[in-house]
């Protein structure tokens, strides 16, 4: 019998600005991060932080720990028993060093859970509460990934990139990553054409990332991706918009320039700089009406691939940094939706259609100073027992007898018959419908069984066109796989964490390239080990 939807909530926040000011801004944040978990009531939370630590990194890391600490020891998490964390701290690797941090709680009432092991290619129990922080390389239930840098040769030592874990909760597998783009460093270049030269960056990174999950070993599944993409509004349509039956003035000050827009009677209207973007009204032009959403652009390219429910709340960025003040934009950037979650189009099936009314969209701490992004968040129901939806066959990858095979998928409902049908034409590289795994648990062994449902649709990215639908499956059982990694957890560990060092960097853009001397050294500091903490 299959198991009920599970209540889930998927968290994004880029938590940079919090260290800044954390003997304030650290309460405020995770008093309204906590009063939301409390509302919705999820039994699985997944809570994706970009640039933990902030700039400062070796000031800033004594915060961390009192952040992650907090939110273990807090009364409104203690119903989850199940913990997973992965906070990417070591700054000395600058080829690897992202500052990313994803969270995962699982409520005590869910015993199905496993996580994969992105080396050994298997399923691991998930069992009490685990912290791995520091350099984290080495650890093999996430994928973690920097960005390359020919993406951004003009661009100084960046900390973009991607972090992943993938999920088997109650019979359903699927991907969780955390990602954070590049982002706009002058207005002026932002303003020169739609897309930009930062957007076709994010496109490029974005592209490269879907890319990499498509192709790679583990085969693909349904994902949730969530974290600060960083996109921007079309600037220079939004200028257009502003600027209408304007003057432009061009007002220089030695090295610093900025373009002002006035009105008959030579009153400035609106103004731009490179760090500037200044309307005289500005809070209820962009908060309070909604023509800014028209030029919110950049997830057009990605529509066939991506899904997002429809954005019914303000811009994300950027907030005014003052914990005086709750919803005002600072005047240097076009406010935009910087931090969303999106789904693949095979997870949109995974959001239960009984429950489509339970779906919330929207930020955190709306009234309240969060730093200068607001977190976003995605609550739902997950659909139990949907295995892995793929987008095509990606399991094996040579076929030996190089034959056609036919799989009888079972009922199957399309709108276009012709595309579908109870029997599927694979090619010659077919796909299992059934895998098995051996998972090894603290005191026993175990199979899990996960089958595979394919569908043809037009959209997917590979040499064969076949997106995921849920349905009914058969087929010949594939041998059992004869690898498996055993964790084992100590009950007598403490919950001592690894304490990391961390430098600034204000990534800037089309500037004078940092030399190499002004980098962190690496032989400087001490390497730094990954260490797994456990809490009863």
């Amino acid at each position: 019998m299959a198991s009920d939807p599970v209540p889930i909530l998927l968290v994004t926040a880029n938590v940079g600005s919090i260290f800044e000011d954390p003997s304030v801004m650290l309460k405020i944040w995770t008093k309204e991060f906590l009063e939301t978990v409390i509302r919705l009531k999820p039994k699985f939370l997944a809570l994706h932080c970009q640039e933990v630590g902030g700039k400062n990194y070796e000031e800033s890391m004594q915060h961390v720990e009192y952040f992650v600490q907090f939110l273990m020891e807090s009364d409104e998490l203690k119903v989850f028993d199940k913990v997973r964390i992965y906070l990417d701290e070591d700054y000395s690797s600058a080829e690897n060093f992202t500052a990313l941090g994803n969270f995962y709680f699982i409520h005590e009432s869910i015993s199905d859970v496993l996580m994969w092991d992105f080396e050994e290619c298997c399923f691991i129990a998930v069992e009490g509460k685990e912290i791995f922080a520091g350099n984290i390389e080495n650890v093999s239930s996430k994928e973690k990934s920097k960005f390359p840098q020919d993406f951004f040769p003009e661009c100084k030592w960046s900390r973009k990139g991607f972090q992943r874990t993938r999920w088997n909760l109650n019979g359903t597998v699927f991907d969780l990553i955390n990602i954070h783009l590049f982002h706009d460093a002058s207005n002026f270049v932002a303003m020169e054409a739609f897309p930009s030269v930062y957007s076709k960056t994010r496109q490029r990174a974005l592209e490269y990332t879907l890319d990499r999950f498509h192709n790679d070993k583990h085969g693909t599944a349904p994902f949730f991706l969530f974290g600060d993409f960083n996109f921007r509004t079309d600037t220079k349509g939004v200028i257009k918009k502003l600027s209408e039956g304007l003057n432009e003035v061009k007002v220089e000050n030695g090295k610093n320039c900025k373009l002002e827009y006035k009105d008959s009677s030579s009153q400035v209207v609106f103004s731009v700089g490179k760090k500037e973007f200044s309307h005289f009204k500005h809070q209820s032009v962009f908060a309070e009406e909604p023509w800014l959403k028209e030029f919110d652009r950049e997830m057009e390219d990605f529509c066939g691939q991506l899904f997002e429910f429809p954005i019914a709340f303000p811009p994300s960025y950027p907030f005014v940094e003052d914990s005086n003040v709750s919803a005002d934009y600072m005047q240097t950037r076009c406010p935009a939706w910087c931090d969303r979650v999106v789904l693949s189009q095979t997870a949109k099936p995974l959001i239960s259609s009984n429950h489509e009314d339970k779906v919330e969209y929207s930020l955190i701490g709306i009234n309240s100073c969060m730093g200068d992004h607001k977190p976003v968040y995605l609550t739902g129901y997950l659909t139990s027992g949907a295995g892995r939806l793929s987008c095509c066959d990606t399991y094996p990858k040579t076929n030996p007898d190089n034959e056609t095979v036919l799989f009888d998928l079972g009922p199957v409902e399309s709108e276009n018959q012709e595309d579908l049908g109870t029997i599927a034409e694979i090619g010659p590289i077919p796909t299992p419908l059934t895998e098995r795994f051996i998972v090894k648990r603290v005191h026993s062994a175990s199979i899990v069984e996960v089958k595979v449902g394919l569908v043809k649709v037009n959209s997917c990215r590979g040499n064969d066109s076949w997106r995921t639908r849920s349905c009914s499956v058969s087929g010949v059982k594939p041998p059992l796989r004869a690898f498996s990694k055993m964790r084992l957890i100590s009950s007598e560990a403490s919950l001592t964490r690894v304490q990391s060092h961390h430098s600034s960097s204000s990534e800037e853009w089309f500037e004078e390239e940092e030399p190499p001397s002004s980098r962190p050294s690496i032989s400087s500091k001490k390497k730094h080990r990954k260490r797994c903490c456990v809490v009863i």
